[in-house]
């Protein structure tokens, strides 16, 4: 069980307010609505529903989990090379720096909270957000399963608030449309858990060809 400590530490790990730079990106959100693709909200549920089903759930989600074990267990090789797994499976340029600038973010604001491990991390190009909320997670004694959850309801409140922005929809349609969506959380991150070294990977095409037209896109909100 989560002890009321872990819970705020959880809480103040995943708000929008942590200062990395999250509402910055979209991660093809914005490239989706200028193709037309989500233009409304059931078309953003699809959306999102799809790189949750394909992305989150197949890839970072069970690489999270062993870097929460690797962390806990003080393994730095395998630390390093699920951080540098997870790297790999971005694949366009702006998917890559977008995880890269989040988790030196997230470095940098660990170490400012005395957490000194992340000052490793601060400079190299395979550092993964998950990879630096895995090492909060374990040093502020955050529960996995409950870190886990919380990793994919912040990635999933932030393509929400995308939607809300980019589309648009109304804030209660937002609300709508998070409630709808949460509601598979559970399922998918028991799921994660389940899959093993080998069954981890996936692709969502659209999400790899809208982000490398959107580095080219001519007006853009987001880095993402």
């Amino acid at each position: 069980m989560i002890n009321d400590l872990a819970l705020l530490r959880l809480l103040q790990l995943v708000s929008p307010g942590l200062p990395i730079g999250l509402y910055s990106y979209s991660q093809g959100l914005e490239g989706a609505v200028e193709e037309q693709l989500v233009t409304n909200s059931d078309q953003a549920y699809e959306w999102i529903d799809g790189l949750l089903e394909q992305g989150l759930t197949q890839i970072d989600l069970p690489v999270l989990v062993r870097l929460y074990d690797a962390w806990a267990s003080n393994d730095n090789a395998e630390i390093k090379r699920w951080s540098a797994t997870l790297m790999a499976y971005r694949e366009t340029f702006e998917l890559r720096a977008e995880d890269r600038q989040a988790g030196q973010a997230l470095a940098r604001l660990l170490v400012e909270l005395g957490t000194e491990e992340a000052r490793f991390w601060l400079r190299r190009s395979d550092a993964t957000l998950a990879t630096l909320y895995s090492l909060a997670a374990v040093r502020w004694d955050i529960p996995k399963q409950q870190a886990v959850m919380g990793y994919v309801w912040s990635w999933l409140e932030n393509q929400v608030l995308c939607a809300v922005k980019l589309v648009p929809l109304g804030q209660v349609a937002g609300q709508r449309l998070l409630m709808s969506l949460a509601d598979q959380l559970p399922r998918q991150v028991n799921r994660a858990f389940l899959i093993l070294d080998e069954e981890i990977g996936g692709s969502a095409f659209s999400l790899a060809l809208l982000s490398s037209r959107h580095e080219m896109q001519y007006s853009r909100l987001f880095r993402s």
